[in-house]
């Protein structure tokens, strides 16, 4: 199949810098090539140009609001010009910020299209906070809420340009930090939250395939955003909001794997991944490997062995 990539250099929506870096070491521990390896062609758009912040804008209880509104358009403008070129883009972060941008797009191009979008949220975290509520005034922390139309960020895109994520469309998998009030939003609104307990005492395989099974394949357009922080530190220590008990290499595997086999996934993100805080490239490593995972890796040819 055709893959896309394209770099998202943004650290404005947290505050740890560093992820600017996460695209390069995306590439360098070489997430291109192993794609291609598995027979995909792959088309590299580059980076995002770092816009200029957008002044004047100011949301009370958001830090650097003026340069997430100004990221937020320039990436769902770019993102909207890659998904017209067809095949399955991977957008490489870049703090989680980026999927207002990124995400905003893909909405609007299953609009388009007629396509049910689904969104799969692998996260310690639900980022499903409001200016309101952050006790951190990070922007990364509300990408979720702002996808699913929350008034108070209407502001990061003009008018008409964010079709909303329905809350029925909103999954998030692997929680297990959550603030007090955004607890208290998750559960108002009624998202779909799977965290670590249910995972321990039900697993994985389990846990996903009934999500999925829920799933169209004619009209649905799974997209998957996954924070580094999905994975337990001890894998991938390469993020700036470490959560310990996070998911092992083997469960991060069989996710990427049962995603792959189900035919639904039409857009990644790649996000949080700061090498300034990675032990010799081990985390980009492990997400390029997961990476390929999503697209068809595996230690053995299951098809052929099924039909042999």
């Amino acid at each position: 199949m055709d893959i896309s990539l394209l770099g998202i250099p943004l650290e404005a929506g947290n505050s740890v810098a560093g992820t600017l870096m996460g695209p390069a070491a995306l590439r360098t521990a070489g997430i291109a090539a192993m794609l291609d390896g598995l027979g995909h062609r792959v088309r590299d758009f580059g980076d995002v140009a770092p816009p200029l912040p957008a002044e004047g804008t100011r949301i009370a209880g958001c830090r650097n609001a003026g340069e997430i509104k100004a990221w937020t358009r320039v990436i769902h403008d770019r993102s909207l010009e890659v998904l017209g070129q067809g095949g399955i883009p991977i957008f490489m972060g870049g703090d989680h910020a980026l999927s207002m941008g990124t995400v905003s797009a893909v909405s609007r191009h299953c609009a388009r299209a007629e396509r049910d979008l689904v969104v799969l949220w692998l996260d310690a975290h639900a980022d499903f906070n409001t200016p309101a509520t952050t006790p951190s005034g990070n922007m990364h922390g509300m990408s979720l809420a702002f996808l699913n139309g929350e008034p108070s960020l209407a502001a990061l895109l003009a008018p008409g340009e964010l079709v909303p994520v329905p809350t029925r469309a909103i999954h998030i998998f692997g929680l297990r930090s959550i603030d007090i009030e955004e607890r208290t939003r998750l559960d108002d609104h009624g998202i779909d939250c799977i965290d670590m307990r249910a995972i321990d005492e039900n697993g994985v395989s389990n846990l996903l395939r009934t999500l999925l099974a829920g799933l169209d394949p004619e009209r649905t357009h799974l997209h998957v955003s996954l924070d580094v922080d999905f994975l337990d530190p001890a894998l991938a220590p390469a993020v700036g909001t470490t959560v310990p008990g996070g998911a092992t290499y083997r469960e991060a595997h069989l996710i990427m794997e049962m995603l792959h086999d189900s035919g639904l996934v039409g857009s990644l993100d790649i996000v949080e991944l700061n090498p300034f805080l990675d032990e010799r490239g081990k985390s980009a490593r492990l997400l390029a490997e997961l990476a390929a995972s999503l697209f068809g890796r595996t230690v053995l040819d299951r098809r052929t062995r099924q039909t042999t």
